[in-house]
């Protein structure tokens, strides 16, 4: 694959360029080749997307966005979307994403949390947008495009309250790099991850960090001269995006969907001749279930890449059988970004129990295994993950007592109880949170508990995850009704949803006459998960 290196893209050490120019500069310096195609089918070259996000920024700009703004994001998987991220960036902005699967009333909380300057909104999320805009009270919304009403708006506000198309309107601005000052210590976002508060922690990353993602390496296992063609089936809100950026800054393309379905993904493959692929464990077994699997030629495929919650061993081995030697496990987290990767070759390292390793830690990355009191533990022995890197987050939004929690002497407490092997090679246990990890996000329980319990049919409850034989995720609850109630699962589900959002919502509900309890007092969930999984 030819691609601009980090010689062809100029620094000096008294020059810092942010991953958003990066990206820019790379797209900018190959214009005739393709960068995007979009759900539709419409290709984008890299002279057209890297213009057009130039012209945005200079808008946004315009607009008064600049250092210390945030710019919010309520948009799909589009071109819009990454150039809306990308042109944020450049003026200096932090950018949120707002979450597909979460409530409006959520996503309005958020929002008002960030300090929203303005919200932007592509095509994929008006209706979302309707229900959003009653609950929230930001200085400008607007469109990427046409607004919902179809109308070509470049000033004034639509009839659902959406004002004008941001793109038309930047039209005439210029197309190049906006000379705005961007250092390491910036603020390039805020990612959302779940919580046990009212609201999902905002993980604040600065410039530097996500920057030396762009510096580090770059692993290609494509034949010399092919170029990269990521598919984005997934957000590019999450991993997806940030496989995008990389992808696009190396000299690939990326070709999106809107969602994950399996037979639209194998099609694909097929036809765009894609190379890289992105998918949460339970999205890779929809693809090895799927009867157009055997009948799809997969032999453009380079790296399958999964992570984001436990894989079953079984089902790996048969991707493997499959697809090939072209898996890739990541183990990371929004406060950390990537801590340990295993290869394609390397997925014969199975631990104690028949666990998979997560791989070993990337270059920079160290990773100690600690006792409950802090204490270094020595190889094979289990204990909680700490990490320290220079990707580190710098803490959370607005919450510097549970920052201090996390963080401390340059370490970061993962929550993940795991043990190193005598190679070196990491693998995860437990997770010392409830934290349940659903495809879509993170759910923790105690937020759907608190919710339930405002239920007149529900007394008290407890919240769990419960994982299949495939070691997917899902989410339980046990209820001890109200005097005179029966609580029904069609009931609780809409209940959630309505107030959470759908990745909340309870896939299993377990009436009991009481919730089991610890020899401390608390909800035995052990004893729930174990009732749960022998039914």
């Amino acid at each position: 694959m030819v691609a601009p290196s980090a010689q062809e893209v100029a620094t000096t050490d008294r020059e810092f360029v942010s991953a958003p120019a990066l990206i820019l500069r790379s797209l900018a310096s190959r214009p005739d080749r393709r960068a995007i195609t979009t759900a539709d089918g419409v290709e984008i070259t890299a002279g057209d997307f890297a213009a057009a996000t130039y012209r945005l920024a200079h808008e946004l700009l315009a607009r008064g966005i600049s250092r210390g703004s945030t710019v919010t994001l309520l948009t799909g998987n589009t071109p819009e979307a990454l150039s809306a991220r990308y042109a944020a960036g450049l003026a200096g902005a932090r950018v949120v994403n707002l979450y597909d699967g979460m409530s409006a009333p959520v996503l309005a909380e958020i929002t008002a949390s960030v300090d929203t300057t303005v919200l932007l909104v592509d095509a994929e999320r008006y209706a979302h947008a309707a229900e959003l805009l009653p609950l929230i009270d930001v200085p400008t919304v607007l469109t990427l495009g046409p607004g919902p009403d179809g109308t070509d708006r470049t000033d004034g506000t639509g009839p659902t309250g959406i004002g004008q198309d941001v793109i038309a309107a930047s039209a005439h601005r210029p197309a190049t790099e906006p000379a705005v000052p961007i250092g390491p210590e910036d603020h390039i976002g805020i990612r959302h991850t779940g919580g046990t508060t009212g609201i999902p922690k905002g993980i604040l990353s600065l410039h530097g960090p996500y920057r030396s993602a762009f510096d580090a390496p770059f692993a290609d296992p494509r034949p010399a001269g092919e170029q990269a063609r990521l598919l984005a089936a997934t957000s590019l809100a999450h991993l997806a995006g940030v496989l995008s950026d990389l992808t696009l800054h190396h000299g690939g393309s990326v070709v999106l969907h809107r969602s994950f379905d399996p037979g639209q993904v194998l099609a694909a493959i097929e036809r765009e001749r894609i190379t890289d692929l992105w998918v949460l464990p339970p999205l890779l077994y929809q693809l090895l279930d799927h009867p157009a699997l055997a009948q799809t030629d997969l032999s453009s495929l380079r790296r399958i890449s999964y992570g984001g919650c436990a894989a079953a061993p079984t089902r790996i081995r048969e991707a493997l059988q499959a697809f090939g030697p072209v898996l890739v496990s990541g183990y990371g987290m929004s406060e950390a970004q990537n801590i340990a990767i295993l290869g394609p070759h390397e997925h014969d390292r199975i631990g104690h129990g028949g666990q998979l390793s997560v791989g070993r830690p990337l270059p920079g990355v160290e990773v100690a295994i600690r006792s409950a009191v802090g204490t270094d533990l020595p190889r094979g022995e289990q204990g909680q993950i700490h990490v320290r890197s220079a990707t580190l987050m710098a803490g959370y939004w607005k919450q510097p007592e549970l920052t201090a929690q996390v963080l401390q002497g340059g370490w970061l407490n993962t929550g993940d109880i795991g043990y190193l092997d005598a190679d070196g090679y990491l693998y995860l246990a437990d997770r010392l949170k409830d934290l349940i990890i659903v495809v879509g996000g993170h759910v923790y329980p105690t937020e759907v508990e608190d919710l339930l319990l405002t239920h007149p049919a529900i007394a008290q409850c407890a919240v769990y995850g419960v994982r299949d034989d495939q070691q997917a995720e899902h989410v339980h609850v046990a209820v001890v009704p109200a005097q005179g109630q029966q609580p029904q699962l069609d009931e609780v589900r809409a209940f959630v949803t309505a107030k959470k959002g759908r990745i909340y919502a309870p896939e299993a509900l377990h009436v009991v006459d009481a919730i089991p309890l610890t020899s401390v007092g608390k909800p035995d969930k052990k004893r729930l998960r174990e009732a749960a999984s022998n039914l």
